[in-house]
């Protein structure tokens, strides 16, 4: 995912470009820009990759992704400084697919620029829109350039264009991809370039794009590739890799809606589990977005042969970590996520999706968050009791202590009736836990004022509005807990969502028991 093009355009007539600023009259052919062309003739025999032939050098290992996009027709966000490449990239591809293109600068453009003028029909009964070459009715493609300088008003409009391929309600028939391009957002100046006027992409517009990629700069382009931008050798040429993109768009673009209704149940496990590592470490990922990965995911395995036998190969978990990477939204407004955190929560799925037996089990349910889920996944799917005993002493040792003690004491009856999977050490190391919590013996201490005598402990004022509102055995169980963590000086950021959590456990182990 590198830059395209590191030089100043000249001017190329092509056919189907249309780049709209909203001030020009659309004249009847549009000049694009053209950066870095060579002709097929002057490439060196050992540049290979699609994008590589089209002139575009150093996408290679983004090119995957890219052509997933191009091959699911997700839309495509390019985020990255002036003159990396990216208009060059998206308007090179659409002359290569011989697309009816439209090159739309947002922060200049009107909303009649995209639609036309209004006006009435013969019977005065409805509204039609005057088209003009730069209109997007006929548009096969569109590039959005600069669209976080759009205005609110207008990005507000681009929600269904991206997302629906419609404007005011009405399908654009043959709008087949969505692209855009930015640079990096004002909240997200660490280069040092300081680009007035981009603002963050609204998250909303963000997360209709299935595909967000950072485009590198120089620093980030081999040796052999920084030799190609700099030659001017065929500046101004068309793209032109003689029909071989398109052909294998072709091809790609059938197998995908062969498949598309009958997914590999392993890129559905891998996107759920790795959707819900994300956000239990804070990084939120919305259920359209868990989609659009299963569908990128989907295109990258067919454009890049994978089968049954190669999916849990080391190159397949390469592919799927980059399409991952190129799944984040949040970079679009300036909340590049914790890297060390994608990184876990890929580990995390890949294992719980690849791993086979017992070890796929076990990654399964320490991936379930809440504490019921556990106790379902438990209950009703541990294949036998040494993995459960290896499943409880896990989790353990690994929760939190409140929640940990919370666990506990909800599974210790069914655990000591027998009603569990589980062996006799998970039993003992339950009941080690739960016997200080039904038995709280402790003292706890807190320092007040001299003008506010008979204050209460500012916890167990946290605690007294929870425990009010519960039923007698439901509020004596959650006393028992609360006040054990207080005890202990255990913190809970949450009583009330905590003892809710664990009283839904509490009913799953107790159902699992009247069974």
């Amino acid at each position: 995912m590198r830059p395209g093009a590191l030089v100043r355009p000249l001017i190329q007539t092509t056919r189907g470009a249309r780049p709209c600023d909203g001030h020009q009259p659309a004249p009847s052919r549009w000049f694009l820009p053209r950066m870095m062309r060579c002709r097929m003739s002057d490439r060196p025999s050992s540049v290979r990759g699609h994008l590589a032939a089209l002139g575009a050098y150093g996408f290679l290992a983004q090119e995957s992704v890219i052509l997933a996009a191009l091959t699911s027709g997700d839309p495509i966000l390019l985020i990255g400084r002036s003159g990396t490449g990216k208009t060059f990239l998206l308007n090179s591809i659409s002359e290569a697919l011989g697309l009816e293109h439209r090159h739309y600068n947002a922060s200049l453009i009107s909303f009649d620029d995209l639609v036309g003028f209004p006006y009435p029909d013969e019977a005065k009964a409805t509204v039609r829109f005057l088209e003009t070459p730069a209109t997007v009715w006929g548009a096969e493609s569109v590039l959005i350039d600069e669209i976080s300088r759009c205005k609110p008003e207008h990005q507000n409009r681009l929600f269904s264009l991206v997302h629906e391929r419609k404007v005011q309600g009405l399908a654009l028939t043959k709008l087949r991809y969505r692209w855009a391009a930015m640079n990096p957002c004002s909240t997200d100046q660490s280069n040092g370039e300081d680009y007035l006027g981009a603002e963050p992409l609204d998250p909303a517009l963000a997360d209709r794009f299935a595909v967000i990629l950072e485009v590198g700069d120089w620093d980030d382009l081999s040796d052999s590739d920084r030799q190609r931008v700099a030659n001017p050798a065929g500046e101004g040429v068309s793209s032109n890799d003689g029909g071989r993109l398109k052909a294998a768009l072709t091809r790609w673009q059938a197998d995908f809606a062969a498949q598309r209704d009958h997914c590999p149940a392993p890129l559905v496990h891998y996107v759920c589990a790795v959707t819900t590592a994300l956000r239990d470490g804070g990084i939120r990922l919305s259920p359209r977005r868990a989609r659009l990965i299963t569908r990128t995911l989907l295109a990258a395995t067919l454009v890049e042969r994978l089968t049954a036998d190669t999916l849990s190969s080391p190159a397949s978990e390469r592919l799927f970590r980059a399409v991952l990477d190129a799944s984040l939204p949040q970079r679009a407004w300036g909340a590049t996520p914790d890297a060390d955190k994608v990184a876990a929560a890929h580990r995390l799925a890949w294992d719980a999706t690849m791993l086979t037996g017992t070890a796929q089990w076990l990654h399964h349910f320490h991936l379930q968050r809440p504490l019921d889920r556990k106790a379902r996944l438990l209950l009703d799917a541990c294949p036998d009791p040494d993995t459960g005993t290896l499943a409880v002493e896990q989790l353990l040792a690994n929760e939190s202590p409140a929640r940990a003690a919370a666990f506990a004491l909800a599974a210790y009856p069914a655990a000591v009736a027998g009603d569990l999977p589980i062996g006799a050490e998970a039993v003992n190391d339950l009941g080690r836990l739960a016997q200080p919590v039904l038995t709280v013996d402790g003292e706890i201490s807190w320092q007040e004022r001299w003008s506010e005598q008979d204050s209460t402990h500012p916890e167990l004022a946290a605690y007294a509005p929870v425990l009010k509102r519960l039923g007698a055995a439901r509020r004596e169980r959650a006393q028992q807990l609360l006040y054990f963590c207080l005890t202990q000086k255990l913190a809970v950021d949450a009583p009330r969502e905590f003892e809710r959590e664990f009283h839904r456990c509490v009913q799953v182990f107790g159902k699992g028991r009247t069974a």
